[in-house]
């Protein structure tokens, strides 16, 4: 009987420790510092309970893809952007570039569901492939596309990018925008030129109430804070 008495207490203090580490596996980066975070959705997150978000306080804004090439839109878009208003979040949408397909194709296709009253932050870019093109001639594409994207909305857009493709793709040449740039892992990105930038997207596999399965995660660096992107509705 003491064998078997000794077998459950093992068994009872195992259980303790894995629902303990369980637990501690679930904390995020936003539960344990000061940070501003964001996330950023897409079709991909399914169905959101966007009012368990709302409730939320250390989430103060959300991306939502919009758009990719010329003529692709996520299916979750409108939907997503209603209900994060009406719960109460900060919204900015993101286009997906295709460097190969012309530039005022996907301006057309981003401007249809990326309406300005709708916005309370900047537009944003997501530039993560040259689609086989050499960095000259991707540049070239790219900062076409930038330069409509303002004019448009007459301000400059946000610019997401891993920092890698940063590194040997962008260095030095798109120091008038501001930037999210993609690292998964615990150390702070450092650039290869050494310059600043506003956001960190530092996970892809988040969790958050309201959400199934894994969301990407953000957070603005340092002194930058939520104004320095807000949309300016003129």
């Amino acid at each position: 009987m003491r064998i078997f008495a000794n077998m459950n207490r093992i068994i009872i203090i195992l259980i303790s420790l894995f629902t303990f580490i369980g637990v501690r596996a679930q904390v995020e980066c936003e539960d344990t510092c000061g940070h501003v975070h964001g996330i950023d959705l897409s079709h991909y997150q399914g169905n959101v309970f966007w009012e368990t978000i709302g409730d939320n306080g250390h989430i103060h804004y959300v991306y939502l893809k919009a758009t990719e090439g010329g003529s692709r839109v996520d299916d979750k878009y409108k939907s997503n952007i209603d209900l994060a208003h009406r719960y109460g979040l900060k919204v900015g949408s993101y286009h997906f570039y295709r460097a190969r397909i012309p530039q005022e194709d996907q301006l057309k296709n981003f401007m249809a569901q990326c309406r300005p009253s709708d916005q309370d932050l900047i537009p944003m870019i997501d530039v993560e492939t040259k689609s086989g093109l050499g960095v000259e001639e991707f540049c070239d594409s790219l900062f076409k596309f930038l330069h409509l994207v303002e004019k448009s909305y007459r301000q400059k857009p946000l610019i997401y990018t891993g920092a890698n493709f940063y590194d040997h793709t962008l260095a030095g040449k798109i120091d008038s925008y501001r930037l999210m740039i993609a690292q998964y892992s615990r150390k702070e990105p450092r650039l290869i030129d050494g310059r600043d930038f506003e956001m960190w997207q530092y996970t892809g596999k988040g969790h958050l109430n309201g959400i199934n399965g894994y969301v990407d995660k953000s957070r603005f660096m340092g002194q930058h804070r939520l104004k320095e992107i807000r949309f300016r509705h003129r």
